[in-house]
């Protein structure tokens, strides 16, 4: 996967606005829209960009409970982690995670309408599954960034 320094402005103006037109797109990175519209389709095709979202504000669509939850799995093995995996990528209520490295094996972004849900869903998906440990978790008071730029730098001229 490689990309020059055009398409770095591409990634970088698209990151902040992905409902631009492929003339605007285009303009602002010095390129016909034609031209912009190949590039785009070759960043998605390698896999550069992986998805095109909008970003949904969880109170107002009813999920005002935000959680982040450290999961330490019982045992680390791969099987149990793959299958804890699945397991996150099939929950609606699980908005992100990670498989991660430190004290804990997952961190997980959850959201919920209510505490009372949320406690159902801890039961659900935490106190059933014998290969979880223990699982901590923490209120978010206030969501202050959401997103998921990543800094483009321009490849450098060789």
């Amino acid at each position: 996967m490689q990309y020059d320094r055009i398409d770095a402005r591409i990634l970088e103006i698209v990151q902040k606005n992905n409902r631009l037109t492929s003339e605007v797109i285009g303009a602002l990175a010095g390129l016909s829209a034609t031209a912009c519209q190949r590039r785009l389709k070759r960043l998605r095709s390698e896999g550069i960009i992986e998805a095109d979202v909008s970003i949904v504000s969880p109170k107002a669509v009813g999920r005002p409970i935000q959680m982040l939850v450290l999961v330490t799995m019982e045992r680390e093995r791969s099987d149990i982690i793959d299958r804890f995996k699945k397991a996150i990528r099939s929950s609606v209520e699980v908005v992100n995670g990670f498989y991660v490295t430190g004290d804990a094996d997952f961190v997980l972004y959850v959201t919920a309408p209510t505490m009372e849900d949320y406690e159902e869903f801890t039961r659900r998906f935490f106190y059933v599954n014998p290969d979880i440990k223990s699982f901590k978790t923490m209120v978010v008071l206030d969501r202050v960034k959401a997103g998921f730029a990543v800094p483009v730098e321009a490849p450098s001229e060789s």
